[in-house]
């Protein structure tokens, strides 16, 4: 009896580490995307709403002989619209003609040396519902993102993860009014991406 109790013991101490160890939690902070929030011009405090908005990579709906057709309706998935209290993931799918503040970018960690810098570049298309109905013009703004990236041991159940440094950011426009006026990298950051807990850059419109 003794022997049996000592056995359940040991197979209970097992479980214990291997739930320890092995499992990485859904909490755990893992490469984080890019948090960006959208402020109002005349108010530059306030948050404000961008109306219809659709955010996807460049290139995604890109063919094999170069040709773009631009996304109706939500289906690929590349961004998602923010939402702190969720957790972590890559199920996530890419903003179609939404009225919303905030966005999240998961960004490319390509295969080069730490330290090297990788650009990557989103489509940002405010009133997509005029594209949509045939009813006027969308205004697109092209962000471009520009970073170094670092790898960061967090447990052996959770392996690395990645931040970003080095954070720098452009527009392009495709006509002559940009509906983007100005993009800021939060001080606070120092231009390094490390965690999801407070937003990385505003951009005023």
């Amino acid at each position: 009896m003794k022997n049996i109790k000592f056995v359940v013991l040991l197979i209970a101490i097992a479980l214990i580490n291997c739930e320890r160890d092995d499992i990485c939690s859904y909490t755990t902070s893992t490469t984080p995307r890019l948090i960006i929030e959208f402020y109002d011009t005349d108010e530059p405090d306030d948050l404000k709403n961008v109306p219809r908005l659709t955010v996807y990579g460049e290139g995604m709906f890109t063919d094999e002989d170069g040709v773009t057709t631009e996304p109706t309706e939500a289906s690929d998935r590349i961004v998602e619209v923010y939402d702190e209290s969720d957790s972590i993931d890559d199920d996530v799918s890419y903003v179609f003609n939404i009225n919303t503040n905030t966005i999240a970018l998961p960004l490319k960690v390509d295969d080069v040396p730490v330290g090297e810098f990788i650009t990557t570049r989103f489509i940002l298309e405010k009133d997509t519902n005029l594209r949509l109905d045939e009813t006027g013009g969308s205004n697109i703004d092209i962000l471009e993102i520009r970073y170094s990236t670092d790898l960061v041991y967090v447990s052996r159940a959770c392996g690395y993860k990645s931040t970003f440094t080095d954070l720098g950011l452009t527009r392009e426009s495709l006509i002559d009014d940009p509906w983007i006026t100005n993009i800021v990298i939060e001080e606070s950051i120092e231009s390094t991406i490390e965690n999801e807990n407070t937003t990385h850059v505003r951009i005023y419109h």
